[in-house]
C-alpha cells in the first residue's frame, strides 16, 4: 500500500513539474535554431486537420503555433501517463487535449473531435501515435478529414544536426543552434476511399521526413 501511495505521489508531482521543465527546454532550443520555412503549398488560414509524426513532436507543435497563432486547436492525446505529460506541455501552446487514441478511448476521442470541429477548431493528430509502428497510418486523421471535408496541414522538419532516441518513434531532438528546414504542405482527400486516403497521406508525410 505504501509503495502504491508513493508511486501515485511521485506521478502526481511529475505531472506538475515535468511538463513545465519540458516546455522550458523546448522553447530554449526553439529560439536557438536557425529556421528556414519551405511552403510547398500556401500557408493555410482556415480550419483543418493538422498532422505530424510522433517522433517530430518536439518541434511540430511549435511550428504549428508559430504559423497559426490564434486558431482554436485541440490535439488527440492518449490516456496513459506520457499522454498526460504531452497534454500539459501543449497547454502552454494554448492547444487543448482530447483524450483517447487508436488503442484506448478511440470512440470517445472521435466523438469529441467531431464536436470540436463543429465549434470551428482545428484538430492536431500524430497518425503513428501513441505506440507506432513508426510512420504507420491510423484511421483518425483521414476519417475526420473525410467526414468534415477539411484540408490536411502537414508539418515536417529536417535538422542539420540532431540526436535520435532509440524509442519506437526514433524521437528527434535537433541539437542547439542547428539549422531547421521546416516543410509545410496542404492536401485534400475529398472523394478518396479511406484506404486510398491513408496511403496518399502517408506518402506525402514521408516525403520530408528523416
Amino acid at each position: 500500500m505504501f509503495n502504491l501511495s508513493k508511486k501515485k505521489l511521485l506521478r502526481g508531482l511529475g505531472t506538475v513539474f515535468i511538463p513545465t521543465l519540458i516546455f522550458i527546454i523546448m522553447r530554449l532550443l526553439w529560439f536557438s535554431y536557425r529556421k528556414k520555412y519551405h511552403f510547398i503549398d500556401n500557408p493555410i488560414k482556415e480550419q483543418c486537420i493538422a498532422v505530424a509524426w510522433h517522433g517530430e513532436l518536439l518541434i511540430s507543435p511549435q511550428v504549428y503555433r508559430k504559423l497559426r497563432k490564434t486558431q482554436p486547436t485541440s490535439a488527440i492525446i492518449s490516456r496513459h501517463f506520457n499522454g498526460e505529460l504531452i497534454a500539459r506541455v501543449l497547454r502552454y501552446l494554448h492547444i487543448s487535449s482530447l483524450r483517447g487514441s487508436s488503442n484506448r478511448g478511440a470512440r470517445g476521442a472521435l466523438i469529441n473531435s467531431i464536436k470540436a470541429i463543429n465549434k470551428k477548431q482545428t484538430i492536431l493528430i500524430s497518425p503513428d501515435g501513441p505506440k507506432g509502428p513508426r510512420y504507420s497510418m491510423s484511421d483518425g486523421a483521414v476519417a475526420l478529414a473525410l467526414k468534415a471535408k477539411l484540408p490536411i496541414m502537414i508539418v515536417n522538419y529536417q535538422p542539420s544536426s540532431y540526436w535520435q532516441l532509440k524509442s519506437w518513434d526514433r524521437f528527434l531532438i535537433p541539437k542547439p543552434f542547428s539549422k531547421l528546414d521546416i516543410y509545410h504542405q496542404v492536401i485534400t482527400l475529398n472523394g478518396m476511399s479511406k484506404d486510398k486516403a491513408k496511403e496518399y497521406l502517408q506518402k506525402v508525410m514521408r516525403k520530408y521526413s528523416i
